[in-house]
């Protein structure tokens, strides 16, 4: 489970981040949405304690991250908007190397069948990933939150720049790590993947999350419309939840 409680980021005087609540149990995808600055990646990167907070706490599975950084570690997953592997191995090797980091290292079988569980053609399994294409870094990356067995998963814009069919195959494997009971809090412009892989979405601007709903809630007409309406708003808006 992930859990921000009145969490808040300050640079100097900009505030990155002010008073979020959040909470994202098993099972549940958490997309949040809003323009750049409003605050997505400074909450991804709080959880995954690349960055201390000003105010507030962060738990992961219960554990507070500041106060035992490297146990929460050991439950997450993080997936960036441009996932660095070694570009001179293959995505097998890249996967059982980045797992074992983790002390998860899966047996040459186990691995193939991870990286074809998600997706990754047969014949690509064992090219060098200097070869691959954004979409099957992705899948990489998401073998590799398999194969660690992190119950928590972090991604920040992962579907961007992904063509419209490799987008799809991502949400659909958020989907069934959902279904595995996993925690995915993701940061992302795309109002129709959050709708689509999302239990839950969140609006935010200038570091506040104004809009927390049930994505079965509300269409993607009506989310386009409250999430445009917002956008255009210059005053503080009243948290709704």
């Amino acid at each position: 489970m992930l859990e921000a409680i009145n969490l808040s980021k300050k640079y100097g005087e900009h505030k990155a981040l002010i008073g979020l609540n959040l909470s994202v149990a098993p099972g549940e995808v958490f997309c949040l949405l809003g323009a750049n600055g409003a605050g997505k990646t400074t909450t991804i990167n709080l959880f995954m304690s690349f960055i201390k907070p000003t105010a507030g706490y962060i738990k992961v599975n219960d554990l507070e991250v500041n106060a035992q950084p490297q146990d929460t570690k050991k439950h997450l997953a993080y997936i960036p908007e441009n996932l660095n592997l070694y570009s001179n191995l293959t995505g097998l090797e890249n996967l059982q190397f980045f797992a074992g980091l983790g002390g998860e290292k899966p047996d040459k079988p186990s691995a193939e069948q991870l990286l074809q569980s998600v997706g990754l053609q047969s014949d690509a399994i064992h090219k060098r990933v200097a070869q691959y294409s954004k979409g099957m870094r992705q899948k990489v990356g998401i073998a590799i939150a398999k194969a660690k067995q992190a119950d928590n998963l972090l991604l920040d814009e992962p579907t961007s720049g992904l063509d419209p069919q490799a987008s799809n195959d991502f949400a659909q494997l958020l989907r069934d790590m959902g279904q595995n009971n996993v925690a995915i809090l993701m940061a992302t412009h795309d109002l129709f993947r959050a709708k689509e892989s999302g239990t839950h979405i969140g609006i935010m601007k200038a570091g506040r999350l104004i809009h927390s709903l049930n994505s079965d809630e509300v269409t993607l007409t009506e989310l386009e419309h409250l999430y445009l309406e917002t956008m255009k708003s210059v005053s503080d808006v009243e948290i709704s939840y």
